[in-house]
Formats: structure tokens, C-alpha cells, sequence
């Protein structure tokens, strides 16, 4: 055997330059009760309709699911208003990310996001041998301006998550229109709106009237976050037919799974929970941003169901483990070019006050410090 054959398979030039996706913690040392808030996950879980149907799925598991994904993208379109030919399902809105950057994006190419956007942004760009280009944001908030300014002419996709995680700012929608215009045809916005369902301000739009009026935007969507269903896996885009057809085309012949199906039908036609989710958040969003500034922490204004929460220089490891020591999971934001910050998810009534009487506890202790 050769020493070339014996080293084994290499990656291509630009794989391992990847930083690998780390979620957030799920577990602590603690001994008593945890609250897992590092996830953005809906404390209210998925629709009681949803459950149930998965739980039909079980006695048919030797069935391949439906390929196209016929039923959810109906009661999807049904639900917004949408030809359904004009949906994509995926794995999660992860997949569906991957797709466009297998689809639209090589070797030469670039792809703009924005300074603290979604980590899944560079490793698509980079797992399929494009540059990834950083635009800055201001105040924690995209720019359009700068944005524009990292234009060039081997610009193929635009990222931009709409309200952004993890600072849970947006753009209204007149700046994604003033952005959409200096896009050159060649050039898809992806507008990823996971967090929609959040966002009661009047001058927000997650992007469905945008592609119905254009041939390069996408937007994507998510079942993991309002409506609690993160743990099967199931996102979707909306997009001009000939993209769809295009993402049709990489996309695996069963890659939405028969129990996401047949839960995300009832989730989405579920309208009832999902209201109680909204209600939910907004009322905690409130609390939680009130008492936590009120503790002299800073907080960025978020109309998602998570805040960033600032600490002093140096101080939010130090945070982050007294949480995680007294049962309470927050996520660190190093990954995101944010070490002195900490994202806290909207949790239960419980959670909420455990989390505010744990940073009480740690700011006193950094007193006696």
C-alpha cells in the first residue's frame, strides 16, 4: 500500500477551513431543576393536533413518506395564501439554506451576510467553495447600506435572517425593498424568516409579497420556533417556480420525513396554539426585558422570542456559568463575534423568573468580587 492511499480520502481545498455549527448547551451539572434556555425553543411545545398526528405515523413507519411533501405544502399555501407548486419542504430551513447555496453558488462566487447572522450562512457558502463576504451591522441591526457597499459583480446570494438571531433586530420592510433594487437580476436575496410569526410591527414583512413580485428572493421558513417542532426537522421556502424547480432538482427524493409531515400539516392549520405561543411571548419578551434592564444589564430590543443580553467586558463566561451552576442554560455568543453577550430564550413563567433571580444572585456576587 502506497503512503498516498494509506493517508485516506481529502477533503476539498476550503472544507476544513469550516468552523463547525455548536449548538447550545442542553445540559448542566446541576442538581435540581434545569431550564433549558439556549435553543429559542416555545416553552407552550408543539400543538396537541400536531402530536397526535405524528403519533398516528408510528403505526406506518415501514411506508416511505409522500416525496413531494403534497399535503404540508397545500395546508402550508392554504394557511398564507400560496400556490403550493411555488413551495419547497425541507429538513428543517437548514436544508432548504444548503440547497440554494449547492444550487447558486461555486468556485469564484461570492455570498453576503451580515456581521452577526445565522452560522449556517458561511458554512453553506464555504462547503460549496464560495467566499463568504461580511457586511457590518449597525446597533446590532443589518444595513442596508452596507450591505449594498459589499456588492461586486461575483455577488450570487444575499443572507439576510429577518428578524436576525441572535440579536433579534429587523428591517422594516421599505429597506428590504431598497435592498431588493440594488441587486443585479443575477444576484437571489434570501430572506430567512424563521422568527416571523413573532413580529407584531406594522412595518415588517417576512418576504412573501417580495416573491411574488420578483424572480431572485426566496424566503424561508421554519416549523422549529413557534410552532414547536424543532426536533423533526422541517422548514420551507417560497420562491419563484423556476427557483423551485431548480431546488427540486438537488433536492433528495424523501427528505421530509412522514411524522414532519403529517405534523406540520396540523401544526400550521393549528392557528388556536399558535396564538397562545404569540400572546405568550409577548407578554414574557416584555417582562423579561424590563426586569433584566432593570437589573442594570443592557438589552438589545428583540421582536423574536430570545434577547441578547450585554455584560460588562469580560464578565459573560463568568455569567454564563453561575447560570448553568445554579439550573439555568443561556448560549454563549462567542461564535457570533459577541463574547461579552448571552442569548436568553423567552421561557416559561417559571423559567423567567428562575433566570432573573439567578442574574440578581450573580450581580450581588460580583459586588462582593
Amino acid at each position: 500500500m502506497s503512503e498516498n492511499s494509506a493517508a485516506g480520502p481529502v477533503a476539498r481545498p476550503g472544507i476544513l477551513d469550516i468552523d463547525p455549527y455548536v449548538p447550545g448547551k442542553s445540559k448542566a451539572t446541576y442538581t435540581g431543576k434545569i431550564y433549558k434556555l439556549s435553543s429559542n425553543e416555545t416553552p407552550l411545545g408543539a400543538s396537541p393536533k400536531a402530536i397526535a398526528a405524528y403519533r398516528e405515523v408510528a403505526g406506518q413507519l415501514e411506508l416511505y413518506p409522500d416525496g413531494s411533501s403534497a399535503a404540508l405544502r397545500e395546508a402550508i399555501g392554504a394557511r398564507y395564501g400560496l400556490n403550493a407548486d411555488h413551495i419547497v419542504c425541507g429538513s428543517g430551513s437548514d436544508e432548504i439554506l444548503q440547497f440554494i447555496a449547492s444550487a447558486y453558488l461555486g468556485p469564484g462566487d461570492e455570498a453576503i451576510y451580515t456581521q452577526h447572522g445565522f452560522l449556517v450562512y458561511p458554512i453553506a457558502i464555504m462547503a460549496n467553495g464560495a467566499t463568504p463576504v461580511v457586511a457590518d451591522e449597525v446597533n446590532f441591526t443589518a444595513n442596508v447600506d452596507q450591505i449594498i457597499a459589499k456588492l461586486t459583480e461575483k455577488t450570487r446570494v444575499v443572507f439576510l435572517a429577518n428578524p436576525n438571531n441572535p440579536t433579534g433586530t429587523y428591517l422594516p420592510f421599505d429597506e428590504i425593498k431598497r435592498l431588493h433594487a440594488a441587486l443585479p437580476s443575477n444576484c437571489l436575496l434570501v430572506l430567512d424568516a424563521a422568527y416571523a410569526e413573532y413580529v407584531k410591527s406594522n412595518d415588517y414583512e417576512a418576504g412573501i409579497e417580495l416573491v411574488g413580485a420578483s424572480n431572485n428572493v426566496v424566503m424561508t421558513r421554519t416549523f422549529s420556533k413557534i410552532f414547536g417542532l424543532a426536533g423533526l426537522r422541517l422548514g420551507w421556502a417560497f420562491c419563484s417556480p423556476d427557483i423551485a424547480d431548480v431546488l427540486n432538482r438537488i433536492r433528495g427524493p424523501f427528505n421530509v420525513n412522514a411524522a414532519a409531515i403529517a405534523a406540520g400539516v396540523e401544526a400550521i392549520n393549528d392557528s388556536e396554539h399558535v396564538e397562545k405561543a404569540i400572546a405568550h411571548n409577548e407578554k414574557w419578551l416584555a417582562w423579561l426585558s424590563e426586569k433584566i434592564t432593570g437589573l442594570g444589564i443592557e438589552v438589545t430590543p428583540s421582536v423574536g422570542n430570545f434577547l441578547l443580553l450585554h455584560f460588562a467586558a469580560g464578565s459573560a463566561h463568568a455569567a454564563d456559568d453561575f447560570l448553568s451552576d445554579n439550573g439555568v442554560i443561556l448560549r454563549r455568543m462567542d461564535a457570533y463575534g459577541l463574547p461579552d453577550a448571552l442569548r436568553l430564550t423567552v421561557g416559561s413563567q417559571e423559567a423567567n423568573h428562575r433566570v432573573v433571580e439567578v442574574l440578581t444572585e450573580f450581580l450581588e456576587s460580583q459586588k462582593d468580587d
